[in-house]
């Protein structure tokens, strides 16, 4: 472990004064090289630690009491989970604003500013992860607490409880794909739907037999808040180019990051039960890191590997129960049961009052573990039955899978099914691209394609003149997509070759119209529309006796025959 002048390695001389003032030493330096060593010198006594822990605040002391009980460091997730997050600002900034004195800095950031608690990567037998540490030489000087994890909240679930399991997977790394070549495509607005029941069509977490789909907003929320998107909503191509190359465990943590260090990221809002109206706000952030520190007590919260027993599985209504009796004002204080506008969708009601608690608090807890922690692959699912064709299915009990242990320490998960390089061409232009390929080689096919959709973990797209002609108005050339099909098509057919090297040099060769034909019984009748009014809906001559009108045009000519003396007929599509 680093020892306090590692640990303080970086910090500029404004931070070292800092530390020295709410030690209460004097402290002077010509920069910061020298400051480091000088403060390290004045610090690193018996007595003066004794007098900075005195006056340390209360949680301060507690923190730093379970990070020596853990020999000194916490993973740095786990860490501003239970303690705060420190806020990230330049020099400049924190001089500014002195977050450091301010009565509402998080207790993590009350042990940053006085350089009892660095932050740093170590070595495990998972790889390397970042963590929460005390420096080396400061550690013999800090107490050992006597750390009372809180008992877990719940039980464990009843048989009957976690009769059906929906294991935990990786699926939304597809999902995001299938949607960054949506936007990147123009087609999000139109190509995409909206709702959860037809987004199955789409996204493979959209599955209709999960208790809380993945919404398509909700998607395009998280790709923001992992960097994925600009302002504008339109996919970064260097972020979205790493993302998609990344290895699935790699890619999973990004995604996972992003949504457990959010403040945009609403999960009271993405409740599909709920409406919320008015002005009021939450704290997303405060209220996910409350409900991660419920689920922290539960067993194979931190169990590697895939042993079931380790990871039992837990009823989630006696979760939901034990907080209400114990932390159920996690959420909403007294004053905001009242004051928050939460409207139920189905019975049109305003939840307001502590009587509609398990309506928004309980709801929130059920919908973080059955949602986000299940599309992220953190928990599997328990039902007390297999999902029935439209009826909503209702989780009873969860689990921590697998990689939970990886994702929710921020280290990558391993163990992930490895993506292949090669898709098939079927027919006529169709791509059938398998669920795991390498999801940065079906983007690329997918810009010059369109969708037609996912069936038996397969995608499929069809190359067309209008793809085509969308790709190249997009930057993209044609010899691009050649030259993906003969690295990664199996097999890569030589007629279809071919053709794109026709259409890149000479366009369509052929085209098919749906035309609207007026068919006549006298060749004389033609004749006398063209010299009427007419005659500027009529197209191209295709007999003495048929004559193509233009579209829009059909209830103007059969007025007009009238007009002349004659009654038609629409004939019907089939004949």
């Amino acid at each position: 472990m680093p020892d306090l002048v590692q640990s303080l390695q970086g910090r500029d001389l404004g931070h070292l004064k800092i530390i020295a003032e709410l030690w209460g030493i004097e402290f002077s330096a010509p920069d910061a090289r020298v400051g480091v060593q000088r403060l390290t010198s004045l610090l690193l006594n018996e007595k003066t630690v004794n007098e900075c822990l005195a006056i340390l605040p209360e949680g301060a002391r507690v923190a730093l009491g379970e990070l020596a009980h853990n020999e000194g460091r916490l993973p740095w997730a786990v860490f501003e989970r239970r303690y705060g997050a420190v806020r990230e600002m330049g020099a400049a900034r924190r001089d500014r604003e002195k977050p450091y004195l301010n009565s509402h800095a998080s207790t993590a950031e009350a042990l940053w500013y006085r350089g009892l608690v660095g932050r740093g990567f170590f070595d495990t037998p998972f790889g390397p992860q970042e963590f929460a540490y005390i420096p080396e030489d400061l550690l013999p000087f800090i107490p050992i607490a006597d750390v009372q994890r809180k008992s877990p909240m719940g039980r464990l679930a009843t048989p009957a409880e976690r009769s059906y399991v929906i294991p935990s997977n990786d699926h939304i790394l597809d999902d995001a794909c299938t949607l960054l070549v949506a936007l990147r495509s123009g087609e999000r607005e139109k190509g995409l739907p909206r709702h959860a029941g037809e987004a199955s069509s789409y996204f493979l977490v959209a599955n209709p037999f999960l208790p809380y789909p993945l919404t398509l907003d909700a998607l395009q929320i998280l790709l923001a808040e992992a960097q994925l998107l600009d302002e504008r909503g339109a996919p970064q191509p260097d972020a979205v180019r790493r993302f998609l190359e990344a290895e699935r465990g790699e890619a999973l943590l990004w995604l996972t990051r992003a949504w457990l260090r959010s403040a945009v990221f609403n999960d009271l809002f993405q409740i599909p039960s709920l409406a919320a109206e008015g002005e009021w706000k939450n704290d997303p952030l405060r209220a996910r890191s409350a409900i991660l520190d419920f689920l922290s007590t539960i067993p194979g919260a931190l169990t590697e590997g895939d042993d079931p027993s380790a990871r039992p599985f837990w009823s989630l209504s006696s979760l939901v129960n034990a907080v209400r009796q114990t932390e159920a004002d996690f959420l909403r204080s007294a004053g905001e049961y009242d004051s928050w506008y939460l409207r139920d969708l189905t019975s049109g009601e305003y939840l307001r009052g502590f009587e509609h608690w398990d309506n928004i608090e309980g709801e929130l807890i059920r919908f973080m573990i059955g949602g986000p922690l299940y599309w992220l692959g953190i928990v599997d699912l328990g039902l007390p039955a297999a999902p029935e064709v439209g009826k909503t299915p209702v989780a009873t009990s969860f689990r921590f899978s697998r990689w939970a242990q990886h994702l929710l320490s921020l280290s990558a998960p391993p163990g992930l099914k490895p993506e292949s390089d090669h898709f098939q061409v079927v027919a006529a232009g169709r791509l059938r691209i398998p669920a795991l390929t390498r999801r940065s080689i079906r983007y690329q096919a997918a810009r010059f394609a369109e969708w037609e959709g996912i069936s038996q973990d397969f995608y499929h797209y069809r190359i067309s003149p209008k793809s085509l002609t969308r790709a190249q108005r997009q930057g993209l050339r044609v010899s691009q997509l050649r030259g993906l099909l003969l690295r990664h098509a199996q097999p890569a057919p030589p007629k279809l070759i071919q053709a794109l090297e026709r259409w890149e040099a000479e366009g369509s060769a052929a085209r098919v119209d749906q035309l609207l034909v007026l068919r006549v019984k006298q060749p004389e009748l033609i004749d006398r529309l063209r010299k009427t009014r007419l005659a500027r809906y009529l197209g191209e001559t295709l007999s003495p006796t048929a004559i193509v009108v233009k579209q829009g045009a059909l209830e103007k000519i059969l007025d007009g025959l009238v007009e002349m003396g004659y009654l038609g007929e629409v004939g019907a599509l089939d004949e």
